[in-house]
């Protein structure tokens, strides 16, 4: 894009970036965890229950062999019966043997379930992420979408496979074990309830601060991770200004601030661990004095404390287990609601209900009629009173079919705003653009997004081959109609000289090519999408003479018969354009050919004075 888009937002430097918002996204009502979660398990139920099932037999005979121990003692031991005690072993193997099988089954479907509810989710937000305006990506920066993208699902994806699955079995073994608790000796069972509030109470008093702290937390790391993508993506910036201790610096201070959040939650989860194991021990410790009094007594056999003791022990580890997992748990909420946060985030250009549609050959015609557009709703923070200057003012113009107009302005002018809004990246404020006279508000922004072709004055160049990157705007297209393009685009002269073709990777941005071959495989693929409508950010401004050269032959093949827009800074430009639109702070001050334009406009004249007879000269 041009220079034009240094107005969308205030520039913000390195230091200034820690003190911006974590999340700038629009604030939404918080949603119950575990019903979004559950509407991904959904389609799974069957697997889903099978795991439930398999997680009940598991803990059902892990419970079962307390009547173990208790027969041991009770007929093998005190009774001095080698013979009944071999029986009794191998039921305990046997149902040792049904326990494992059934803890093998229970771990690969809650693994596997894990995996495919992460998976599931990143679809779902990535869809969704594909659906949002540019106005989104200048509130919300990019390391920090994708640290909610992968971080907090992944985080998501260990707590549903894993620590979900080992809070199930410990709560089925905990009320299992108190029942086969009060079936052994109710007084005891009796003693040890009352100690189940003190270890609850810890429990959720020092969930709740986990789950914010942790929602903390996760907002650190996603902005550690988004001073990460930026530095290493400008590392070229980065060396040539040698900011490289600068940015360790504050690269330093973000990960403290990591530490930081997480030292709280390291804290709180630490003190509930330990008192709920101490409290649990405590519980035990006293219910077992009590029990040996009764068995001293005669009360109940040694075999009936021996498994009330099994059975305590196995309630208190199920206990510990989930004071472990509830931090994990509740590390995960918090990651769960920045993902549902993004998930709905509203979609700022929605798709139209019932969509108009454009005739069947689409001529390019384009009319401007009293548009009206400002930033002020995707200012950072969401200040709305940040932005109030309207960026477009009143513009009424109208090119026609097949028409050259060259668009000439200061920085800005609203150059390449007018481009966004043509393609409704957002929302006018007021006023009507219409393609072919239809209202584009009205249309599906996927159909009108592919009656343009864009070639921007910076090209992108994905990380893939030359031919996947020329058909990118045309997925369709044989590996002849590629090459066709690349040689209308003056392209395929270099591309024969890589090694591998047109499967030539070209690496992160296209490090391997130079200004003007980036440029020229970006025409090729505006020329292979064949659409009736072109925006040139003007693509020779910062190229050599001869790159500028063969760029220039390239759009004059991409420009025959196609309604064309350019953002001008040549003087060869607006000479070969069929009219010339001079914008000044949003307004349309005159229009016309340049000679026109030379003895009507003083603005022109100044403009062309300073800017394009330069060059000329």
């Amino acid at each position: 894009m041009s220079q034009d888009t240094t107005s969308v937002s205030t520039p913000m430097t390195a230091d200034s970036k820690q003190s911006q918002p974590l999340s700038s996204a629009p604030a939404i009502n918080k949603r119950p965890v575990l019903p979004w979660i559950g509407a991904f398990l959904r389609p799974y139920k069957g697997r889903v229950v099978a795991a439930i099932i398999f997680l009940f037999i598991g803990s059902l005979a892990w419970l079962s062999l307390g009547q173990g121990v208790r027969l041991m003692v009770d007929e093998g031991f005190l009774q001095d019966n080698g013979d009944r005690l071999n029986e009794i072993i191998m039921l305990v193997i046997g149902i040792t043997a049904v326990s494992s099988s059934a803890i093998f089954c229970r771990f690969y479907l809650m693994t596997w379930l894990g995996e495919r509810v992460s998976a599931d989710i990143r679809l779902k937000v990535y869809d969704h992420l594909l659906k949002l305006s540019p106005g989104f990506y200048a509130r919300l920066r990019t390391g920090e979408v994708i640290s909610r993208f992968t971080a907090d699902s992944t985080l998501l994806q260990s707590v549903v496979g894993s620590s979900l699955s080992m809070a199930l079995r410990a709560s089925v073994t905990v009320v299992g074990g108190i029942v086969m608790m009060a079936i052994t000796s109710l007084k005891l069972t009796g003693l040890v309830l009352l100690a189940v509030p003190m270890v609850l109470g810890p429990i959720f008093f020092f969930g709740r601060k986990v789950r914010d702290l942790s929602r903390k937390s996760q907002d650190r790391v996603g902005d550690l991770g988004a001073y990460v993508d930026e530095s290493l993506h400008e590392i070229h910036t980065v060396q040539a200004y040698t900011h490289e201790e600068k940015d360790r610096q504050l690269f330093n201070e973000r990960v403290e601030a990591v530490m930081q959040a997480a030292r709280g939650r390291i804290r709180y989860r630490s003190i509930l661990i330990a008192l709920v194991m101490f409290l649990s021990i405590l519980a035990i410790a006293l219910v077992t004095w009590v029990g040996a009094q009764d068995v001293m007594t005669g009360s109940i056999s040694g075999g009936e404390l021996s498994a009330f003791m099994f059975y305590a022990v196995m309630v208190a580890g199920s206990v510990a287990t989930i004071s472990e997992v509830i931090g994990e748990i509740q590390r995960a909420s918090g990651a769960t609601e920045r993902l549902i946060e993004l998930v709905e985030t509203p979609i700022d250009i929605p798709t139209v209900v019932d969509p108009e549609q454009l005739p069947p050959q689409v001529e390019g015609k384009l009319s401007l009629k009293q548009v009206r557009f400002s930033y002020h709703n995707i200012q950072q923070n969401g200040d709305a009173t940040a932005g109030e200057a309207e960026v477009i003012r009143g513009l009424d113009i109208e090119v026609q079919p097949g028409e050259r107009v060259a668009l000439v302005g200061a920085s800005g002018a609203g150059k390449s705003t007018l481009f966004e809004l043509l393609q409704r990246f957002y929302q006018l404020d007021s006023g009507t653009i219409e393609l072919d006279g239809v209202d584009i508000a009205r249309l599906s922004p996927q159909i009108l997004r592919k009656q343009y072709a864009l070639v921007p004055q910076e090209s992108v160049i994905f990380a893939t081959s030359v031919l996947e990157n020329v058909r990118y705007g045309r997925l369709d297209a044989s590996e002849q109609e590629v090459i066709e393009a690349c040689i209308a685009a003056r392209a395929h002269e270099f591309i024969q000289e890589f090694g591998e073709g047109y499967q030539t990777y070209l690496g992160e941005r296209g490090v391997r090519l130079s200004g003007g071959q980036k440029q020229r495989i970006a025409i090729a693929r505006a020329i292979l999408a064949d659409r009736p409508i072109l925006l040139l950010d003007e693509a020779t401004s910062a190229l050599d003479a001869i790159s500028e050269q063969k760029v220039k032959q390239a759009l004059d093949s991409l420009m025959a018969g196609k309604t064309t827009l350019i953002i001008a800074h040549r003087l060869a430009t607006v000479l070969n354009a069929d009219r010339i639109l001079v914008l000044d702070k949003g307004e349309l001050i005159a229009s016309g050919t340049h000679q026109e334009l030379m003895e009507s406009s003083e603005l022109y004249r100044e403009f062309a004075s300073l800017q394009l007879l330069t060059e000329a000269e």
